[in-house]
């Protein structure tokens, strides 16, 4: 039995992070997460080039540049003494509900900020016959997408979006990322000159010219600086408030940055601000393909070969074989997907952004959310679904079937990534990548993950890849 492509190479692009602490880090996971010792707080140790997390009324320690946009007033402060920011929250999804909630805590003891949370709500009208906003504003709670949660009472659901963003000078962004492009067209001339924005949406717009990540669709469209928030973890996780990290992306403005970690960060949820927006963005972005991936391993019974189980641990943890004895295969499996695709992560956004920087992949945007991803997100879940039907049931079926109203992004963002692959020829540099998107379209059987084949894979990896740039 052999994967169809390469499980390793010496391309420079292509590397195993030989140089980094990644070996030692995969090396360390098993017996640190076997440990009846471990907290999850040992992650708050500073590693590589985190920034400290700012307290309100401090800035960081580099001088702060002002951004590229129609303002340079701090997040629309206009130099008032006593202005207090307005935050809206575009989207009341799991995730948007979630994100409301943590703000909404900070907003309450923050001085810099009005108390009141406005979030848009897309209406719908639940079997009760309620309007949705209705009942979370009446209850507090959003029923149908994060039952049993209090977002707090300062949040204010509005099925109005011109109404919930017309004061507002910071704006959050979770939505389905199919649907951007639409909001923020509706929002062309509606949103304050002055306003900062952050894009918690984990997707990217393909277009005729080439790929369009969604921080730079929003600020093209709306005229503003947008940042964005990318994080390891699983929304109902954070909503009964239990320990995790996330990451800011900014590019030029470290003030700003501050100002939104300051808005989201809270005990249970750590926030730290890095500088590279494109490669938090597309960590966010490509992890979900790599989980759909990982959910399809988890019932699929090609994966009980022996064989596969020596040569991948042999690759994997040469370190930990004690540990590595205790693993069954589908876990041994998954853990060399999540290797690889975490490598052709790197090698795409490289590929994309030559400004991506390495370090990026270390943070809680990277290399800890494809493992959260892969061993406990929506997407994972779905794929497992979609493998034991054997790919006769549709993503669209399962979706409707499991998601409870929500949106499947791997999906469509594997429909994406295959895209831009395809234009510029690099189908044979990422076949993790094309062989989701060939399986999801129901191309290839959920089991073309692996063959038993001697055949070798179409491309090395370790071929010279600036080939395709």
């Amino acid at each position: 039995m052999r994967f169809l492509f390469p499980l390793y190479s010496s391309s420079s692009l292509f590397s195993d992070f030989s140089s980094s602490p990644y070996n030692s880090f995969i090396s360390s996971l098993p017996l640190l997460f076997s440990s009846s010792h471990f907290s999850p707080f040992l992650s708050m140790a500073p590693a590589f080039e985190q920034d400290p997390v700012p307290q309100e009324g401090e800035t960081g320690t580099e001088t702060a540049t002002p951004h590229n946009t129609n303002t340079g007033n701090n997040g629309g402060n206009d130099g008032q003494v006593g202005y207090k920011s307005r935050v809206t929250v575009v989207g009341s999804g799991n995730w948007g509900s979630v994100a409301a909630k943590l703000i909404a805590s900070n907003t309450l003891k923050l001085n810099s900020f009005h108390d009141e949370v406005r979030m848009w709500v897309f209406e719908e009208t639940l079997l009760s016959g309620e309007k949705l906003t209705d009942v979370i504003n009446r209850t507090n709670e959003n029923v149908k997408y994060l039952p049993g949660i209090k977002l707090g009472k300062n949040v204010i659901a509005d099925p109005d979006i011109h109404n919930a963003v017309k004061d507002a000078n910071m704006l959050v962004f979770v939505t389905p990322h199919q649907f951007i492009d639409g909001i923020c067209k509706s929002l062309i001339g509606k949103v304050r000159g002055d306003a900062e924005a952050i894009s918690l949406i984990k997707g990217m717009d393909v277009k005729m010219e080439g790929p369009c990540m969604i921080s730079t669709l929003i600020s093209e469209q709306l005229g503003i600086n947008c940042s964005v928030l990318m994080w390891a973890n699983i929304a109902n996780e954070i909503a009964v408030e239990k320990f995790s990290e996330a990451t800011v992306g900014y590019r030029d403005n470290r003030e700003i940055a501050e100002q939104w970690v300051q808005l989201f960060n809270t005990p249970y949820f750590m926030v730290t601000p890095f500088q590279d927006v494109e490669g938090v963005e597309l960590c966010g972005t490509l992890k979900n393909v790599v989980a759909l991936a990982a959910g399809m391993l988890c019932s699929n019974i090609l994966f009980s070969s022996f064989y596969i189980a020596c040569e991948l641990t042999a690759i994997l943890l040469p370190n930990v074989t004690g540990f590595v004895d205790g693993l069954d295969m589908g876990n041994t499996t998954k853990a060399a997907i999540m290797r690889i695709g975490l490598k052709e992560m790197r090698a795409f956004s490289k590929l994309l952004f030559s400004s991506v920087r390495d370090s990026t992949f270390f943070e809680s945007c990277g290399v800890a959310d494809v493992l959260t991803t892969c061993l406990g997100g929506r997407n994972r879940k779905v794929a497992e679904a979609f493998a034991k039907s054997g790919g006769k049931r549709s993503f669209d079926e399962l979706e409707a079937e499991m998601m409870q109203g929500q949106k499947l992004q791997g999906v469509s963002t594997a429909r994406e990534v295959y895209e831009v692959l395809s234009h510029r020829g690099w189908l044979e540099l990422f076949p993790l990548f094309a062989t989701m998107h060939e399986i999801c379209i129901g191309r290839l059987p959920p089991s073309a993950i692996v063959e038993y084949s001697e055949k070798k894979s179409r491309l090395s990896l370790s071929e010279d890849s600036t080939r395709c740039c």
